[in-house]
């Protein structure tokens, strides 16, 4: 069964209403400090958020997180990273006062009622294959009937342009990437900076033996156990935007599948996305599957190098596998159906080739020759990387925060917003 949906979530916004009308005047009155920033990360304390975190907190930013649970607020102790919730008052506080604002999924990932003046980086978390914001009919899907949806989706419409103009920089990881993300925010391309992103520099830091290395231990922690010399398969099946999974096996391919592990010793590790979910358990427990969620693991990005293969369907994750470089197998059993519902970028055919994956007797045909001879595959892989990342040094949050204090620098010191004075007329 389906977590989440956009009509579901965007319900929930119209209700919020006065509440984001309370917080507009809560920071109209209270003034924003020249110094402090604030962080948030909708799923854990991680992602290009926590790069960006590392690397501002080592330059001296006042920088504290706002975690959302207390998972969040022991994952934030072991890194030594100051916190507070950000439900609680003083996350409101931290938020209404703060001069810089990152998020990697939406306002929420902070004190949402509260960012309104601010200074907003929105990292974003992951590059779109799928068509996201307005460039999607599913951002504004609301209502149950024909005319409550229409009058929903355009107010909605209306609240997200709003709500996104109010976003500073947005970093893209190339120019093809900046011309997606300016029309899924309704941004000008000037508050799109091509710096690569943050999130992505641990795919290109140091050898890739030693990114190999530190990513299977990395995976042996999550598994709970050594995976040894077998084999990985990554599986990774994208949001269906409420709508059940329609990949998940039956109890044939479930056979199936676990007689292909165990043929190419291979172990095969599912992870479903964290606002879905699917019955992915094989009707009898079996040593080579595994879940990998974001319960066991916040952010895959830096386990992507202890993969051998990964199957998706319309994930950003094969632009990441792209960085190691990793093959990807493309699996898309609903393609004409999600294409149609959601939209994608390009053609589908331009990223996973003219023949993908439609059913698991597909997977099974191909994934035992891609793992024995993963030449061609990754020679595409390449390509994808090539395409979408303008940059591969490892330094794209380097750039990313030398570009906000660029960007701050240029503001006028006497702006009311930072909690100065005008300068007298």
């Amino acid at each position: 069964m389906a977590s989440f949906s956009f009509g579901a979530g965007n319900a929930r916004k119209l209700r919020r209403i006065p509440l984001y009308l309370a917080g507009r005047l809560l920071t109209a009155l209270v003034p924003r400090s020249r110094e402090r920033w604030v962080f948030g990360c909708a799923v854990g304390v991680t992602d290009g958020a926590l790069a960006l975190w590392r690397f501002a907190a080592g330059r001296g930013e006042r920088a504290l997180w706002l975690v959302a649970d207390e998972t969040q607020e022991r994952e934030a102790e072991r890194l030594g990273i100051p916190f507070v919730r950000k439900d609680s008052v003083r996350g409101l506080w931290a938020t209404a006062r703060a001069r810089v604002i990152v998020v990697t999924h939406g306002f929420g990932d902070v004190q949402r009622y509260a960012v309104t003046g601010a200074f907003i980086v929105q990292l974003w978390h992951g590059i779109p294959l799928k068509r996201i914001g307005l460039d999607s009919p599913e951002t504004t899907r609301a209502g149950s009937t024909r005319a409550g949806s229409t009058v929903a989706r355009r107010v909605l419409a209306v609240l997200y342009r709003r709500t996104t103009r109010q976003i500073s920089m947005l970093p893209a990881a190339s120019h093809l990437v900046r011309g997606r993300l300016e029309t899924a925010f309704g941004l000008p391309d000037a508050r799109l900076p091509v710096t690569g992103e943050p999130r992505v520099d641990v795919l290109s830091q140091g050898s890739a033996d030693e990114r190999r290395h530190a990513a299977r231990a990395a995976l042996d922690e999550a598994c709970g156990r050594p995976l040894g010399d077998t084999r990985v398969v990554l599986y990774a099946p994208t949001w269906r935007d409420g709508e059940p999974d329609p990949a998940v096996p039956d109890a044939e391919e479930w056979d199936a599948i676990t007689a292909a592990l165990d043929r190419l010793d291979a172990t095969l590790l599912i992870r479903s996305h964290p606002l879905g979910a699917g019955d992915y358990t094989p009707r009898v427990s079996h040593d080579r599957v595994g879940a990998l969620g974001n319960d066991r693991v916040a952010d895959i990005t830096p386990l992507l190098p202890g993969i051998d293969l990964l199957v998706t369907d319309y994930s950003s994750l094969a632009f990441d596998a792209a960085l190691v470089p990793l093959p990807v197998l493309f699996f898309a059993p609903d393609l004409e159906a999600y294409s149609a519902r959601r939209g994608l970028y390009g053609t589908y055919a331009s990223v996973a080739g003219a023949d993908p994956a439609r059913t698991w007797t597909d997977v099974l045909a191909w994934v035992g020759g891609i793992l024995d001879d993963p030449t061609e595959a990754l020679t595409a892989s390449r390509r994808r990387s090539e395409t979408v990342h303008a940059h591969r040094d490892g330094r794209n949050t380097e750039r990313v925060y030398r570009e906000i204090r660029r960007r701050l620098e240029r503001a006028k010191p006497t702006d009311a917003r930072w909690g100065a004075r005008r300068a007298p007329r």
